[in-house]
């Protein structure tokens, strides 16, 4: 299946209005559905030619043959990134139940929580979770870069962990592209590039040197450019949260009213995951940005995109919240597939937004 397929602007009508009148009914949609519906000027014939080349694509499918049609998750996919758009004056109105339910100076974080948790449930008709906030406080003691025979860089980090009252020691292998230079000049130069780093990172907290500006970074010591990238990625891949954070849940008897889980075996297996698993859940729901710096503050996971199976019959919504810079914890939603995104994606970025502006 080929993930450059182009659609021309019927084509993405078409598939626009059979997600969302699958997502409203949970039937599969025939094109004689979508000419008294949707007001298309088209024949019928057309729409199915049409429905058969999306098919085609793995966009739709039919569940039996003489079905109409229901959206994949490929399908989904493409539905959300290129053809919805925020809906600004329902999530104006969402922002506002949220603050008139949610007064978080009357009370602690943790009541805060499992409020919004709740709300978060109930406005959206989906299972909710929200992650404690992680512990920021372990920070960077020292860093060291060492030459290795082998012609390989080690990295080495020393942090002081205020939980544990105790000084770890972390090492991790860097393969560099460069040429081999004279081994007591790389020695002198990966010393030099140490210090720097200290004076940069010292005293940062974990959570806060994985959201640094490293362009910046990279620009102040450009003779090392590319090299700091491959020391800020390894960084970002050293820092582990804490996978025993607690995860507050809410929702799960809404959620299981959807005809999707009427299979007994997929509720059990998802709800094992829910209760007994956080510790395999939370890395999905809380994962901290993109060294990029421009990745989409909602992260969508959709059907088989989910790491975990009992999840894969499901979409996950998820958006970090933050203490002033630094990602510290995570809101989500999960249901089904044929889920009202729009809405979803709305509530996770405002109750994001709104835990982020209590915690600073």
């Amino acid at each position: 299946m080929s993930h450059q397929f182009n659609l021309n602007e019927r084509s993405q009508n078409i598939l626009k209005a059979t997600i969302q009148h699958y997502i409203a009914t949970a039937e599969p949609v025939g094109s004689k559905t979508l000419v008294e519906e949707y007001g298309f000027n088209i024949s019928s014939a057309t729409i199915r030619n049409i429905m058969g080349r999306l098919e085609e694509a793995g966009l739709l499918f039919q569940p039996h043959t003489s079905a109409g049609r229901i959206p994949s998750d490929w399908g989904y996919r493409i539905y959300v990134d290129r053809l919805i758009n925020p809906d600004e004056i329902s999530s104006k109105q969402l922002e506002q139940s949220l603050h008139q339910k949610l007064q978080w100076e009357r009370v602690s974080f943790e009541h805060l929580l499992q409020r919004a948790t709740k709300i978060l449930a109930a406005l959206s008709g989906y299972i909710a979770l929200i992650t404690f906030p992680q512990n920021p406080s372990d920070s960077l003691r020292h860093l060291q870069l060492v030459y290795l025979p082998s012609g390989q860089i080690m990295l080495v980090i020393v942090t002081d962990s205020y939980q544990t009252q105790s000084v770890l020691v972390e090492s991790s292998l860097l393969n560099t592209e460069q040429e081999p230079l004279d081994e007591e000049l790389i020695e002198s130069e990966l010393q030099i590039l140490s210090n720097f780093l200290n004076q940069k990172l010292k005293g940062q907290t974990l959570m806060q040197i994985t959201s640094l500006d490293w362009d910046k970074i990279d620009r102040e010591f450009v003779q090392y450019t590319g090299f700091i990238k491959i020391i800020a990625q390894e960084l970002h891949r050293l820092v582990k949260p804490n996978n025993s954070t607690p995860i507050v849940i809410h929702g799960v008897a809404e959620v299981l009213r959807q005809p999707e889980f009427s299979q007994l075996q997929q509720v059990q297996t998802l709800l094992y995951l829910l209760e007994e698993k956080q510790e395999q859940l939370f890395p999905v729901i809380f994962t901290l940005p993109e060294l990029a710096g421009n990745s989409k503050k909602v992260k969508i996971k959709i059907g088989s995109e989910n790491p975990l199976e009992p999840m894969r019959i499901c979409t996950l919504v998820a958006a970090n919240y933050y203490q002033d810079d630094t990602p510290v914890g995570s809101v989500g939603i999960i249901g089904p597939t044929r889920m009202l995104y729009q809405n979803a994606i709305a509530l996770v970025e405002i109750t994001a937004d709104y835990l982020s502006e209590a915690l600073s």
